[in-house]
């Protein structure tokens, strides 16, 4: 699972997730990738999920990167608490996503099984996701 390896540790507001992404919205190192087609937080057990499901179905064939890392801590107050008494402890971490960000590249199978690959990968994720090939320049 990814997680930060040092946090100068500060307990995060939850905001709201807007507009397009304007960076990491291209491929950039391999040759099919898969693209956000909405906003949401995605945390690193789904990120996990998708990826294991990506390298199954490929079985070594080729190359993964993961374009998107978890560094937003998520706080949960236990349960039966009473209102009040501050902020929850950290529970676990998230990967802010907005529509256009690539979520993960591939490179060195053929385009039908990245396609699949990808297929399985976008099911674990809370977000719709769509397909993408690289673009020869």
């Amino acid at each position: 699972m990814l997680l930060p390896s040092r946090t100068k540790f500060r307990k995060v507001r939850k905001g709201k997730i807007h507009g397009v992404a304007t960076s990491g919205n291209f491929i950039a190192f391999g040759d099919y990738g898969l693209q956000a087609q909405g906003n949401d937080r995605i945390s690193s057990r789904q990120i996990e999920a998708a990826r294991q499901a990506m390298t199954r179905y490929i079985q070594r064939g080729g190359k993964i990167w993961i374009r998107i890392f978890p560094h937003t801590p998520v706080t949960r107050k236990p349960l039966d608490v009473k209102m009040g008494s501050g902020k929850g402890s950290p529970e676990f971490f998230v990967a802010k996503v907005r529509p256009g960000t690539i979520l993960f590249e591939m490179q060195g199978v053929t385009e039908s099984v990245a396609r699949e690959a990808m297929r399985l990968a976008g099911n674990k994720l809370p977000v719709k996701t769509k397909f993408l090939i690289r673009e020869e320049v």
